[in-house]
């Protein structure tokens, strides 16, 4: 179609190219945010970019016609039941004849459901299992459901057991009978049971026909805790079921729509949603908003704006007849919709969606309880399926984001700053050796309160005189995260902490200092608290900064990278750096080489092909393989994350090429989004270096899309 304009000067929008024959129904991470993705699903009408929402389409009732929602709204994707076309004599043969999309005006993607929410609804329905998934198949369906078995939650464990292997054993012949051009969506079932969920995952995950298994797992069997407002049931559904579904599959929140549970649900990983409530809660005179819903008789001014409602006033709206009140207030519930999940790809894409998620949750008491409930899982991590999830979350959130961190009451438990950390519980240490060349343990413990950031400005004459003073000083900072290494002091989130002024000036007592310390072995050790100062005038000064900036980069390798401190002073061994015009390390040169350079935005660090061939020369091996078993006793420090290359993939990436996914042959488990990575051959050889853009696990699985973006490689011709 010819791009154009339509009537009410909506521009139309080109028909969508089918995908490659090779990626149909490939799923790739374009970008993300811990458990949060932005994603493409490749289909025979084109790729969908998630999360995203299918709107529920009604073809006996269309409330907004779907080639408006298509050039207006830029759906890309909308849902319609197979089973209601299916028992309407005309509209089969309609669909039959002309396809799903002519019957629809829709050119985008058309997925369908089965009759499975009607078999709940009304107690059974008319059809079989492979009857209505061939009837997909035959009138073009592009992502078709089979029909599962619905999981109602108040049924009893036998009965749950029953939907989850019924549905399980109609996976294969399902399909093997969508053929080799119908997608086919895998439901979860379970109920309430977290090991039932946690099963039909795994049952659904591993089901394959001749062409293919699933390619969506949409979560069913939940739409009755959401017109409960059960959302601490319905975020452990999606948790439980998340902890085997591998990560190439897209998860779909079956009947999930409510602008109100995008951003939680997108942070604990759902990719697609599909609702009515657009049409239905406008036929009832409700307006949708992002946080809650409204009656239209309540308001004399909008809560929240449209261009649907644009030169409208409520009294207005309320004054028109029923049906042109209702196609209003669904073209407003519809925009609302998906200016929220907009709000929410943004958000990932600036690593703030839990941060939104957050305050989502003070918008419900129910949403703030499932919230907290969610924050309780983050901290214990316990060993169950949601707990895996949780821990895989957590470790999948890039730990260090440029930006300011706004200060909450929940900021502490924001899965990037428990990562963080734990990393600096976990991988720390104290020097080992000092400014002035002694090399015995640490004497006291040096706390400088009440400074601002950047502490290089406010507080280095204090850190440079404590060290003058006593060498074998380990000295802290304070923040409102708790204490930090002066070492880390230009570190996100920690220098980057928004407030009042006075949230520096807050004194800490000594047993909150104490169980700060303890969890970086540091208990026992005198403690002395001191001012900032910003006057450094020592004749040691620049022995005992050349001596900080050191130490600063060896922790970040040790703390980011996993790099030992002995083989991070190995590596910055007669190091020097250059400094910006602002006084921060820029470019970090040893034995002549340009080894690193530290980021001014987020305090991370950036890798020089001299320092990645330096750190692969530590360990040059290749990580484990993918189907090889993993040894679980490792160290705090098993040094920087590989990615082993397929051999065919070596030339391009090798001349500075990204790594894609489905040429990885394996990456070891610490591998961390967002931060420094050696790509390795098959004997442990350099081949470029750069940022992970996905977890090991993930390039285990998917098979599309970039893995590595590559900075340099290490077969560039000289």
């Amino acid at each position: 179609m010819a791009s154009g304009v339509r009537a009410g000067s909506v521009s139309v929008r080109p028909d969508p190219e089918p995908c490659r024959a090779q990626d149909l129904g490939l799923f790739e991470v374009v970008t993300r945010d811990g458990a949060a993705r932005i994603g493409r699903l490749h289909t025979l009408h084109g790729s969908i970019n998630t999360p995203m929402l299918l709107p529920v389409v009604n073809p006996n009732l269309r409330t907004i016609e779907p080639r408006e929602m298509w050039d207006r709204y830029g759906v890309e994707a909308l849902i319609t039941n197979s089973y209601v076309i299916w028992k309407h004599d005309e509209l089969r043969g309609q669909a039959l004849a002309d396809g799903i999309h002519a019957l629809l005006d829709f050119p985008g993607v058309v997925v369908s459901d089965s009759g499975t929410f009607q078999s709940y609804v009304y107690g059974d329905v008319e059809v079989g299992a492979e009857e209505i998934v061939a009837f997909q198949r035959d009138i073009g369906v592009d992502i078709g459901t089979m029909l599962d078995v619905f999981g109602r939650p108040d049924m009893s464990r036998a009965e749950l057991e029953h939907s989850v292997e019924e549905t399980a054993a109609r996976a294969e012949q399902s399909l093997d009978t969508a053929g080799d051009g119908l997608l086919l969506n895998g439901p979860v079932q379970g109920g309430l049971y977290d090991d039932l969920r946690a099963a039909a995952g795994s049952l659904m995950s591993s089901a394959s026909g001749e062409h293919r298994g699933f390619a969506v797992h949409p979560i069913g069997g939940i739409v009755p805790l959401m017109e409960r407002q059960r959302y601490r049931a319905l975020f452990r559904i999606l948790l439980a079921a998340r902890s085997t579904i591998p990560p190439d599959r897209p998860i779909h929140l079956f009947g999930c729509g409510h602008p109100l549970l995008f951003p939680m649900a997108i942070a604990l990983g759902a990719d697609l949603f599909d609702s009515a409530a657009y049409a239905i809660f406008a036929r009832d005179d409700r307006l949708l908003t992002p946080t809650g819903t409204v009656k239209l008789a309540d308001v004399r001014e909008w809560p929240a704006h449209s261009a649907a409602l644009f030169g409208h006033t409520p009294h207005e709206v309320m004054a028109m007849d029923s049906d042109e009140r209702s196609t209003l207030l669904a073209h407003h519930n519809l925009e609302v919709t998906q200016a929220e999940l907009a709000r929410c790809r943004e958000a990932i894409r600036n690593g703030t969606i839990w941060q939104l998620a957050e305050q989502r949750s003070h918008s419900s008491p129910q949403l703030r309880d499932a919230f907290l409930w969610v924050l309780e899982q983050l901290y214990e991590l316990a060993d169950d399926p949601v707990g895996v999830t949780t821990l895989n979350l957590m470790a999948s959130t890039n730990p260090v984001r440029s930006g300011g961190e706004h200060l909450s009451d929940d900021v502490g438990m924001r899965p990037h700053i428990l990562h963080l950390h734990a990393l600096l519980s976990m991988r720390w240490r104290v020097p080992g050796s000092w400014w002035d060349g002694s090399e015995e343990g640490p004497v006291r413990v040096v706390l400088v309160e009440g400074a601002a950031p950047p502490w290089r400005d406010s507080a280095l004459g204090a850190v440079v005189s404590a060290l003058v003073e006593e060498p074998r000083s380990v000295v802290m900072v304070s923040t409102p995260l708790g204490p930090i290494p002066f070492s880390l002091e230009d570190l996100s989130p920690w220098c980057h902490l928004e407030g009042p002024d006075d949230i520096w000036m807050e004194a800490y007592d000594n047993d909150e200092i104490t169980e700060g310390l303890e969890g970086l072995g540091l208990d026992g050790l005198p403690l002395v608290r001191i001012a900032p100062s910003s006057d450094s005038e020592h004749e040691q000064t620049t022995t005992v900064r050349a001596w900080l900036d050191r130490c600063a980069v060896v922790d970040k390798l040790a703390v980011l990278c996993g790099v030992s401190p002995i083989d991070g002073c190995m590596l910055t061994d007669g190091m020097s750096s250059r400094r910006s015009r602002t006084d921060r390390m820029v470019n970090v040169h040893s034995g002549g080489e340009h080894i690193l350079s530290p980021r001014l935005t987020d305090g991370g660090l950036t890798l020089a092909l001299d320092g990645a061939r330096r750190l692969n020369a530590l360990d040059p091996n290749p990580p484990t393989a993918f189907d090889e078993p993993i040894d679980d006793e490792g160290s705090d420090h098993p040094g920087i994350p590989r990615v082993w290359l397929l051999d065919d993939a070596i030339p391009f990436v090798g001349q500075g090429r990204n790594v894609m996914q489905g040429y990885v042959l394996g990456a070891d488990p610490h591998l961390t989004c967002g931060q420094p990575c050696l790509v390795v051959d098959g004997n442990g050889g350099l081949v470029a270096h750069g940022i992970a853009v996905t977890t090991a696990l993930e390039m285990a699985h998917l098979k599309k899309g970039i893995a590595v973006r590559v900075r340099d490689g290490a077969l560039k011709d000289p």
